[in-house]
């Protein structure tokens, strides 16, 4: 294992003894972690994060040393087991200030064949885990929660990333469950309960050149998220969204199930392409009424799959709806119907 890990890898290696607050992310700072007690022999367990690690108070980090609390970089064939360990973002003292750089909790940048396991996290200033320009890679049994009214703290962002799974896992944020952005592909995702959170999303693309395919999400449930299976896209961008299946899905109390909004803060009529995206088996409530809105922009949406779909409104007396603009597919066994569906 590679003896020198940026800021605070050390985390997967320390003793239970250690869980005051650290004052990680105040100085630039390179810890090895063989002066911790890891042996990186090949044999010797040193995968194990025990104790609680709690970042520092907001006026404690360095200005220019915001990007994140916890940095892996470069690695490969990294194991983390969390069993008996949390790690506390201390998002709290962030929260209120807008307009301030947050950083994020996690970041794992350009490493490959990683496995994360039995994880807990509370409370980032920004998104919990960052995956990014990583191939290979599965997490497994995540904990994540933070307010529903926390700013911008996803539970995983991934970007530029391959084979990734995230499996059996509970989210529950202010923002994205999961975020699925630009260059990346055969990403994963199943057995995730999410909510409260905006859902799984695909994007949003199109602030460059985005692409995104092969992505499975199945047996997952969104429960009173702001969103369900969702693609959003900036309408003046380049790139593509395809080959994208939500399956198995469960609902209750969802704002908008299923939506796909070319729209997203709108600015020109430029559009990323979307395509062969399959719905297949979702079923439950919908918070207001609105169970599927496919809003595509003037080059349309091509290959819009609906199967086994059955959204009712949990309002009284209040049917359930289906909006579609420019999206061509196919509905069958659907509820509410989507007549509005081009061939």
């Amino acid at each position: 294992m590679q003896s020198l890990i940026t800021c605070v890898l050390i985390i997967a290696f320390i003793s239970p003894c250690l869980c005051h607050r650290w004052n990680v992310g105040t100085q630039n700072t390179i810890y090895n972690v063989i002066d911790f007690g890891a042996v990186g022999d090949g044999k010797t367990d040193d995968t194990q994060l025990q104790g609680v690690i709690v970042a520092p108070t907001k006026d404690a980090w360095v200005e220019g040393n915001l990007n994140t609390l916890i940095m892996i970089s470069n690695v490969n064939g990294l194991t983390i087991d969390g069993s008996g360990g949390l790690i506390d973002g201390y998002g709290s003292a962030w929260w209120a200030c807008k307009s301030c750089p947050r950083p994020s909790v996690l970041i794992i940048n350009s490493c490959n064949s990683v496995s994360v396991t039995n994880l807990n996290m509370i409370n980032s200033p920004k998104s919990h885990i960052h995956v990014n320009g990583c191939e290979g890679a599965t997490f497994s049994h995540i904990n994540i929660s933070a307010p529903g009214d926390s700013p911008n703290t996803d539970g995983f962002d991934i970007s530029t990333s391959k084979n990734i799974m995230i499996e059996d896992s509970t989210i529950a944020t202010g923002d994205d469950c999961i975020a699925i952005s630009g260059g990346s592909s055969y990403i994963n995702v199943t057995g995730i309960a999410c909510g409260p959170g905006h859902g799984i999303s695909i994007g949003s693309l199109g602030k460059k050149f985005d692409t995104v395919q092969e992505v499975y999400v199945r047996n997952c449930s969104f429960i009173r998220t702001t969103n369900g299976a969702r693609i959003k896209t900036f309408p003046n961008g380049m790139g593509y969204a395809k080959q994208i299946t939500f399956e198995d899905i469960t609902l209750e109390q969802t704002r908008n199930p299923i939506i796909i909004d070319q729209e997203y803060r709108d600015l020109t009529n430029q559009a990323v392409e979307v395509s062969d995206v399959t719905y297949r088996g979702i079923h439950g409530t919908s918070l207001d009424g609105r169970a599927i809105t496919l809003d595509c922009g003037e080059s349309g949406c091509y290959g819009i799959v609906l199967d086994q779909i059955n959204i009712v409104s949990c309002l009284t007396g209040k049917s359930a709806s289906c909006f579609c603009n420019n999206a061509h597919g196919t509905a069958t066994a659907t509820n509410p119907n989507c007549t509005c569906l081009l061939p």
